[in-house]
């Protein structure tokens, strides 16, 4: 089997493969381009495997002419930088010792110990330069299946990165076939071994959680992690029974992880997945205006049209009723509203006094359908 594409013909991709291969190296592309070509999905991350020591692949680099940033030389990993585009090369490896959060390696020269300290068959297939797939561990009929298995042992490849639970999940629900399940015994090592996921920082955690929410549908898994114990030990307190109606009302509209997150509820998941400053508002303020009698206008009129866009799919979603009928205008009014009252109209109050008076003005004016005038306000 072959791959093929504009990508790999890229003048900067073969720069790179050719120093490596010409001075008599194996080099291979390796991992989620191969994957993602394989599947006909984009291809973004360019890795390339060798059986060259991270000194020989600088050496040879800037023979050719390419910059070469040692952005990870001590686990074999060097950046070269060929027509403006970075590819990691990586020195073939194999794992002498792991604590579940990282691993001490060892240079190779087997391809074969290469791929078995993978995480996914599917992450284990490698291609040349002309684009010849190569299978050392028979990954491929699982990556065309749509069956994501974890290389060898599941409990093995948990312990050596508990990160991998999470990562389990996020591939099925990305590349995997949703008729067929997840696979048994992962989903077994995964429940096994779910207290690791507590050994890990919260911004791995959290990093892995925006992508797994961020799928076409991460429902079906959130489902498994929930049931399996693995979602409470990433998020405390989640509950994903209003997800798969989410994502269903969602229709078109973009996938928005945060969105999906709010309806996950959850305790702290601000500390929890380590969110921005925004990321946290906004969060706070979804979970709110579920729960409020706050109508699409004054949402609008305070937030934005997206925002109660997000809020009445959030309602829909928990209570299992389609949205209400004309909401879509109510949100359109109160966007384009401008509240009447300025501060200058109200002379003789200031401090405290000023802002209650106002706030009770705007609140009869968002109640009158934003129909108030100036005028009818102050009389």
């Amino acid at each position: 089997m072959k791959i093929d594409g504009d990508w790999i013909r890229a003048p900067g991709l073969q720069q790179v493969l050719a120093c490596l291969t010409g001075a008599g190296h194996r080099a291979y592309l390796v991992g989620g381009c191969v994957r993602n070509a394989l599947l006909g999905l984009p291809v973004t991350d360019l890795d390339i495997s060798t059986d060259a020591i991270p000194q020989r692949v600088s050496e040879l680099a800037r023979a050719a002419g390419l910059k070469v940033v040692p952005t990870g030389i001590d686990h074999g990993t060097v950046t070269l930088v060929a027509g403006g585009i970075p590819h990691e090369v990586t020195t073939f490896r194999r794992d002498v010792e792991t604590d579940g959060r990282r691993a001490v390696v060892a240079f190779s020269t087997r391809i074969e110990e290469d791929a078995a300290r993978r995480d996914f068959t599917m992450n284990a297939l490698y291609a040349d330069g002309a684009g010849g797939v190569v299978d050392p561990l028979g990954g491929l009929p699982d990556l065309m299946a749509r069956r994501v298995r974890f290389v060898g042992r599941p409990e093995d490849r948990i312990r050596e990165d508990y990160l991998r639970i999470l990562r389990f999940f996020r591939f099925h629900a990305i590349y995997g076939d949703m008729s067929l399940g997840l696979d048994a015994d992962g989903l077994a090592a995964c429940a096994a071994h779910s207290a690791g996921i507590e050994s890990l920082s919260r911004e791995r955690v959290g990093h892995e959680m925006r992508k797994l929410l961020g799928a076409r549908d991460p429902a079906p898994s959130i489902a498994a992690m929930q049931a399996t114990g693995v979602l409470a030990r990433a998020l405390a307190g989640a509950d994903a029974r209003a997800l798969a109606p989410l994502v269903h009302l969602e229709g078109n509209t973009p996938a928005d992880w945060l969105r999906r997150l709010a309806a996950l509820g959850g305790e702290d998941a601000a500390q929890a997945l380590r969110l921005s400053r925004n990321e946290a508002r906004r969060l706070a303020l979804l979970r709110e205006a579920i729960g409020n009698q706050s109508g699409p206008g004054e949402l609008a009129f305070r937030h934005g049209v997206d925002f109660v866009r997000d809020v009445i799919l959030l309602r829909a979603a928990v209570l299992e009723s389609p949205p209400p009928k004309g909401w879509q205008a109510e949100a359109a009014k109160g966007a384009a509203a401008v509240f009447p009252v300025r501060a200058a109209d109200l002379p003789g109050l200031t401090g405290a006094a000023l802002g209650a008076r106002l706030k009770e003005l705007e609140a009869r004016w968002i109640a009158s359908g934003f129909e108030l005038s100036r005028a009818q306000l102050l009389a």
